[in-house]
C-alpha cells in the first residue's frame, strides 16, 4: 500500500501561481512601466452630466496650463481634449519614484446629443477643466402643433 500526504490547498496554490503568471505576462505586454501607457489611454478622468439645455464635461488636469490644452467639437456630438504634460527635469537630483504620466494625450468623448459648437465655454480652475456646451437646436424638444379638422 502506497502512502501519500494529504494536501488540501495544493490545487488552490497551483491556480494562484498560474494566475500570477498570466498577470505578469499581461503587464509585460505594456512594457516595464506597469501599465502606465494603458492608464494614459483614459486620461484625463472626466465627469459628464446634463442640466436643462446644456451638457457639462469636467476633467481633472492637475498641473496643466490652459495654454497647453486644446478643445475641439466635431461631428456635432464629439468633444476632443488634447494636451501635453511636460516631464519635470531634475538636474541634480535622482528619481526614486515616478508615477504621474507625462507626454501628449488626446481623449474624445461622444456626447449624449448634438451640441452647438458656437456656444461652448471652457474654464480651467485649480486643475479642473469645466466645459459647458449648449444643446443644438435639433436636439432640443420641439412642441408640435395639432391641427383640428
Amino acid at each position: 500500500m502506497r502512502l501519500s500526504r494529504w494536501e488540501p490547498f495544493s490545487p488552490m496554490w497551483d491556480r494562484l501561481r498560474r494566475f500570477q503568471g498570466e498577470m505578469n505576462r499581461l503587464f509585460d505586454r505594456w512594457g516595464g512601466d506597469g501599465g502606465a501607457e494603458f492608464a494614459w489611454a483614459s486620461f484625463p478622468p472626466v465627469n459628464v452630466w446634463e442640466e436643462g439645455e446644456e451638457v457639462f464635461v469636467e476633467a481633472k488636469l492637475p498641473g496643466f496650463d490652459f495654454k497647453g490644452l486644446e478643445i475641439y467639437v466635431t461631428g456635432g456630438n464629439q468633444l476632443t481634449l488634447k494636451g501635453e504634460r511636460k516631464q519635470p527635469v531634475v538636474e541634480k537630483g535622482l528619481w526614486h519614484r515616478q508615477e504621474r504620466g507625462f507626454g501628449r494625450f488626446s481623449r474624445t468623448l461622444t456626447l449624449p446629443f448634438p451640441v452647438d459648437s458656437d456656444k461652448v465655454d471652457a474654464r480651467l480652475e485649480n486643475g479642473v477643466l469645466l466645459v459647458k456646451l449648449a444643446k443644438h437646436e435639433s436636439a432640443k424638444p420641439r412642441k408640435i402643433p395639432i391641427k383640428a379638422e
